[in-house]
């Protein structure tokens, strides 16, 4: 097994996945996302917004997560508007770099959030994975801010 587990991790931001990650006037931290629960044999999946808000030192203060139901069958316009409406209840933002400690919150019987995975074996690497939907994966070294898709 190499490495350790992550104390906090970087989150560089882009135009892709992390396209609204940054900070608030008040220098919270947040990230907004659209994680997902993938459509597999019976599962029929779903589809969220989450914004993650952290204080300065990246500890988690607030997770809030709706639901839009499988893919098949979402209001895209429904979610487009509450993903608009949690980054503008935000106020002022900058849109830039973040650091913060891995996390998980239970909603509606799904796990959300910055999920540390443990080494399956000595070969393996400690990794932290955005849950539900494994979008983004972190590796060591912890502070480059980059992610696996």
């Amino acid at each position: 097994m190499s490495g350790n587990p992550p104390t906090l991790i970087a989150i560089n931001h882009d135009d892709y996945h992390a396209q609204h990650v940054g900070r608030t006037a008040d220098e919270r931290q947040f990230f907004l996302t659209t994680p997902f629960v993938p459509a597999i044999g019976a599962e029929v999946g779903g589809e969220f917004v989450a914004l993650f808000l952290f204080n300065a030192a990246g500890q988690l203060i607030d997770a809030v997560i709706d639901r839009f139901g499988p893919r098949a069958t979402v209001d895209d316009d429904a979610r487009r508007e509450v993903y608009e409406r949690l980054l503008r209840e935000l106020g002022p933002v900058t849109f830039e770099r973040i650091e913060v400690a891995p996390f998980a919150v239970e909603r509606f019987g799904t796990t959300f959030g910055l999920v540390i995975r443990e080494p399956d074996d000595e070969d393996d690497e400690w990794a932290v994975e955005l849950q539900p939907g494994d979008y983004m994966a972190f590796f060591e070294p912890w502070d480059s801010g980059e992610y696996d898709t």
